[in-house]
């Protein structure tokens, strides 16, 4: 009976034995299987890239139209565009021709005497002074400070009709009239000079531009 029992006992052993290996094959092969799958469809996947599950790129978030200018005012904080420069300011010498001499540092308003004088004469034209007005207020307001040496010049015809005796005379009695009525209007005395040189620089042939007196402020230095 005991070796009976024994045998039974032997033989469920064996079966529980057997069932368990077949168990574990089975188990064995599903994930064979299954890694084969996974293996076939990486290849396919590297052979045709254009199936692969797309790539999202996602874009920022818009800014609202309060961030963007704040965004947009540090810029231009950081790089300031280039300014441009201020329209040079011209000052109001009455319609009367003006010259720039850079290199000696002076500005020269220039009065034709036939216009200012008349004839002979070293008395202004009461039509010249509007003019002279503006002259005055530009040396006032334009140029403060600034040193004027007031120029008369004569052409070289001999002196006729006149007080005065000569030309060179003449163009120093015109220089002190347009000094006379300038400091009139509020220009500094003491800025003012006066110098006369009668027919000794023309600059034309033709006389009448000759005849003139210079209103020179040096714009260098005070």
């Amino acid at each position: 009976m005991a070796r009976v029992w024994t045998g039974m006992f032997a033989g469920l052993v064996l079966v529980a034995v057997v069932g368990c290996q077949n168990k574990v094959y089975d188990e064995n092969q599903a994930l064979r299987k299954q890694n084969q799958e996974l293996q076939t469809q990486l290849d396919a996947n590297r052979s045709h890239p254009e199936s692969a599950p797309p790539i999202v790129h996602q874009e920022p978030p818009p800014q609202s139209p309060t961030v963007a200018q704040h965004n947009a005012e540090a810029a231009d904080t950081e790089n300031p565009a280039p300014s441009e420069p201020a329209p040079r300011h011209r000052p109001d010498l009455g319609n009367l021709k003006v010259t720039e001499d850079k290199n000696a540092g002076t500005t020269t308003v220039h009065l034709p005497s036939d216009l200012f004088f008349d004839s002979g004469q070293a008395t202004l034209r009461e039509s010249a002074k509007k003019s002279l007005d503006k002259v005055a207020a530009a040396l006032r307001k334009d140029y403060a400070g600034k040193k004027v040496r007031i120029e008369g010049y004569t052409d070289s015809d001999p002196i006729v009709h006149s007080k005065w005796k000569s030309n060179q005379e003449l163009s120093e009695k015109r220089a002190q009239a347009v000094r006379e009525y300038l400091v009139s209007k509020g220009v500094s005395a003491s800025r003012v000079t006066t110098v006369g040189y009668g027919e000794k620089k023309p600059v034309s042939q033709n006389k009448a531009q000759n005849r003139r007196v210079e209103i020179v402020v040096l714009t260098r230095g005070s």
